[in-house]
């Protein structure tokens, strides 16, 4: 009887062995597109969508400090941003989950600084996965590492390990809620550059998102270092060279926003003296704001989007178009029409 239960006593012990080290994910180090890599460059053209409290206030980077009854749409019409998106000829959208002021899209069980808590309880993340599976266009989604209202004070330490574990929570109701609709193609990191790399679990956000959605592609924003410096933040592309070392590993493509590639632009780089395939994701505004802004009507021209549009798309990279919906809830026309008329010079 006893033999019986050490048997199964080291059988658990292994068993438990065995499943922590298969929740670590990892890229394969190669010098050539993986699967999930080769369907993003595919896709190639996208809209990314920042919609949220700061919609309401005129400003890019609130603080936390807004009273969430500010946020206040007149709806959320997410089948029109999602159309708006298909009628450019994009194959997906990237919606602004949670920007560097905390206030999330989704009901969040772990804040009260929600969509639940405002006049309009729509689901935004929700609304807009349905209406993506509705038109067959990819869910992309965007979450700010860095929180003003959660995590303030990112320089004390002892902090590190309570936010670390409110991000994993989120990102898992975030998974959930979207997985319910298909799958997420990306999910794009912000705000990193407030602590080294090594502050940020970026192991462990990998494997959550990759246990529950295999292909999704992950970037977190600057992504490259120096050799001697891999924090080194603002590094532009066309000073990124082969070889250099990948600021937050693991991740499978590189940011830097609003910058685009360089020429020739190099996408072999290292980590523990692997190589990885990366390609670059260019973001850039339709105007000049991220989020809407009431004076914010200056746009860019057509021949500056086409001239934008084969730079940022050539090399196996891929482009991401901003348009931000208005306080009504809405994409604006003047955004939707341009799109339109890109697509049909690009003959897309």
């Amino acid at each position: 009887m006893r033999n019986n239960f050490i048997l199964v006593l080291l059988l658990s012990i292994a068993l438990q062995t065995t499943n922590s080290q298969q929740q670590n994910f990892e890229p394969l180090a190669s010098e050539n597109p993986s699967k999930g890599q080769l369907q993003q460059i595919n896709r190639k053209y996208g809209m990314f969508i920042h919609f949220g409290i700061n919609t309401f206030h005129n400003e890019e980077w609130t603080d936390g400090s807004k009273p969430v009854e500010s946020y206040n749409p007149e709806k959320i019409d997410a089948e029109q941003w999602v159309l708006t998106a298909k009628n450019a000829g994009m194959k997906y959208v990237i919606l602004v989950c949670k920007h560097h002021e905390g206030f999330c899209l989704w009901d969040s069980k772990y804040t009260t600084y929600d969509v639940a808590s405002s006049s309009n309880k729509t689901n935004v993340v929700e609304a807009v996965a349905k209406a993506c599976k509705k038109h067959k266009i990819g869910l992309g989604l965007y979450y700010s590492l860095w929180d003003r209202k959660e995590n303030p004070d990112v320089w004390n330490d002892k902090q590190d390990k309570l936010y670390d574990e409110y991000m994993i929570k989120q990102l898992d109701e975030l998974l959930d809620i979207a997985g319910k609709y298909g799958k997420v193609v990306e999910f794009w990191f912000d705000g990193s550059w407030l602590k080294p790399n090594n502050r940020w679990p970026v192991q462990d956000i990998y494997n959550t998102i990759k246990k529950k959605q295999p292909l999704c592609q992950i970037g977190i924003n600057w992504s490259i270092g120096l050799p001697d410096n891999v924090d080194k933040q603002g590094l532009q592309p066309q000073d990124q060279k082969n070889g250099y070392p990948i600021r937050f590993f693991p991740s499978d493509f590189r940011l830097g926003d609003p910058c685009l590639p360089g020429n020739p632009d190099p996408k072999h780089f290292s980590h523990n003296e692997k190589s990885y395939y990366m390609p670059w994701e260019s973001t850039v505004c339709m105007s000049n704001k991220w989020f809407y802004h009431t004076q914010d009507t200056t746009y860019k021209s057509i021949d500056e989007l086409v001239q934008l549009y084969k730079r940022a798309t050539a090399q196996d990279n891929i482009l991401i178009i901003n348009c931000p919906p208005n306080r009504k809830g809405m994409m604006r026309e003047k955004d939707a029409a341009l799109l339109v008329k890109l697509r049909k010079r690009l003959k897309l």
